[in-house]
């Protein structure tokens, strides 16, 4: 998770005013940040901002400028002064197929001491890291200006063709072999193995700039002390990402005194000039502030609260910063709103309606079998409700069946809604091969499936057996037991299902209607998870099973 460190000092300097480090620890909150720590000796402040979709806030620049804003001493949108800087990038098309985009800036005037690049360090790997996904959506590198010779040219190469020096080493290497040797090249060589070329930056002289998004060049790729020019570049496949993530640094270099100029990014069809400063726009009505927070809250004032949490108030609508993307329906607004009012001075208000709270019948019912689950001696596991395709799917060896995915998930193990828990037992499986076997084990939570343009949410209960004689007729024995308690009566019928071995895997039916499946895990499922003991393993639907038992009733 995005957990930043800066000086105490540093902070109050960038906000203009002194701050107590129980001020940072209350403001923290208004970031959605979990203050940690303050280390006096090294006057070292550490704020976790957990899966927050902020990325603007994991630098001290981006949360003294929301500060400076929650105090009063800016008002809307901080200015950035862009100058054009009359320099180029030329992308050529051969980038495509591996790494379409490109965006660029250049800083000046402000010189770099040692702590200035750790915070600029910092935020470039927790965006490229977290927001970037590890780097596939975005890889960042910053170079010393006066190294580089324009107009620079970002184009894909074949990986024996360029040989360059990279950072942290002191020989030349090919593009493969920075793949194969470099820690760099090991830890980030999947985004481009299907690649059959490698982009590559090059300045006008033919010197290597990077070779994104593994590495940079050790001759014109390495910033030090005393630099005072800059020049900025992100590469990636997601256009709005890029341009984000390249206008949060422009703001962080302004905000650090740096001068900002533009370049021009000439793509075989088209040309842009970043950074792109945005202007998105929301519409809110005033009633709809009343109704989620149940405050009459004057035009004047809504004004003076959006502006303080960096929005610029328009008669025609609110814009919003461009160093910001996570606005994406007017609610996200009204929730600023409420920080920047304060949720502690919304009074209380007194109950009009008398309600007696209980639990749905299905929740009975669920309850009983989880009840019954732990009588059998398994162990349950809760887990978090997203998940990803790869574990979903590519590792569980079937194909997708109707997934809802996140449009900006801030990482990559948390991108899709699960549309079924047994692969989720499987990965807690894979992480416990320590503990002694048997190891026995159930889930029961919310699945969302998507069929055409309707999600459809389920109740589901996934149970998993592992052992070195794990079998069909084990896990049968607790379907068995299961259903004899509900006094249902069931049929099995052989199907086939990619998760499980051919002939040991069978289709649950209760009065006509599948209900569930179960079978031994498929070896090749096993390997994928790590999983190294045979598994047999059922996933039941209750959502269908409880309105089965209701008709019986009836």
């Amino acid at each position: 998770m995005p957990t930043i460190t800066f000086s105490l000092a540093d902070l109050q300097q960038l906000v203009g005013k002194n701050l107590t480090i129980e001020d940072v620890e209350s403001w923290s909150s208004c970031a959605k940040g979990d203050f940690e720590g303050y280390d006096k000796q090294s006057d070292e402040v550490k704020i976790d901002f957990g899966d927050t979709n902020l990325p603007y806030l994991w630098s001290v620049e981006g949360f003294a400028r929301l500060l400076r804003g929650l105090m009063g001493k800016q008002k809307g949108i901080p200015p950035l002064k862009v100058q054009p800087s009359g320099q180029k990038i030329q992308v050529d098309a051969s980038v495509n197929a591996v790494r379409p985009y490109i965006a660029a800036f250049i800083a000046k005037g402000r010189r770099m001491d040692d702590y200035l690049l750790k915070q600029i360090i910092q935020l470039q790997e927790k965006l490229c890291e977290t927001y970037g996904r590890k780097r596939r959506k975005i890889a960042i590198g910053i170079y010393s200006h006066k190294k580089i010779t324009f107009p620079i040219s970002y184009k894909a190469v074949d990986p024996e063709s360029v040989s360059f020096v990279p950072l942290e080493f002191s020989e030349a290497m090919t593009l493969s072999k920075i793949l194969k040797e470099h820690p760099k090249g090991k830890q980030y060589a999947a985004l481009l193995k299907d690649a059959k070329k490698y982009p590559l930056l090059l300045d006008d002289k033919g010197e290597v700039l990077s070779f994104p998004p593994i590495i940079n060049s050790s001759t014109t790729g390495k910033v030090e002390e005393n630099e005072t020019d800059l020049f900025f570049e992100a590469t990636g496949d997601d256009m709005d990402a890029l341009l984000l993530a390249t206008n949060i640094f422009a703001y962080a270099f302004s905000d650090r005194g740096f001068q900002i100029q533009s370049v021009e990014i000439q793509y075989p069809s088209k040309k842009m000039v970043t950074p792109h400063l945005f202007k998105e726009m929301v519409k809110l009505k005033k009633e709809a502030v009343k109704d989620l927070l149940g405050l009459e809250i004057p035009e004047k004032e809504l004004k003076q609260l959006l502006e303080k949490m960096g929005y610029q108030y328009t008669p025609s609508g609110i814009i919003i910063p461009p160093y910001r993307k996570d606005i994406l329906h007017p609610n996200d607004v009204i929730e600023d709103i409420g920080i920047a009012y304060g949720y502690d001075k919304i009074g209380e208000s007194p109950l009009r309606d008398y309600t007696v709270g209980e639990k749905k019948p299905i929740v009975h019912f669920i309850d009983s079998l989880r009840e019954a689950m732990v009588g059998l001696g398994f162990n349950e596991v809760l887990s978090a409700i997203l998940s990803s395709k790869q574990t979903l799917y590519e590792k569980a060896g079937i194909s997708d069946f109707g997934t809802v995915e996140i449009k900006l998930p801030m990482s990559e193990t948390y991108s899709a809604v699960r549309s079924w828990i047994l692969p989720i037992l499987l990965e807690c499986l894979s992480k416990n091969k320590h503990v002694e076997y048997p190891q026995k084990i159930f889930e029961q939570g919310e699945v969302v499936v998507r069929n055409g343009d309707q999600l459809v949410q389920y109740e589901r209960m996934a149970v998993a057996i592992t052992h070195e004689k794990a079998d069909f007729t084990e896990i049968r024995q607790v379907l068995d037991y299961l259903l004899t308690l509900l006094q249902v009566e069931y049929s099995l019928e052989e199907t086939e299902h990619s998760s499980f071995l051919p002939g040991r895997v069978t289709r649950v039916s209760v009065q006509g209607k599948k209900i569930a499946f179960m079978g031994e895990i498929a070896p090749a499922v096993l390997s994928n998870f790590g999983i190294e003991m045979p598994v047999a393993a059922l996933e039941l639907n209750l959502t269908e099973l409880f309105e089965i038992l209701n008709k019986k009733k009836k």
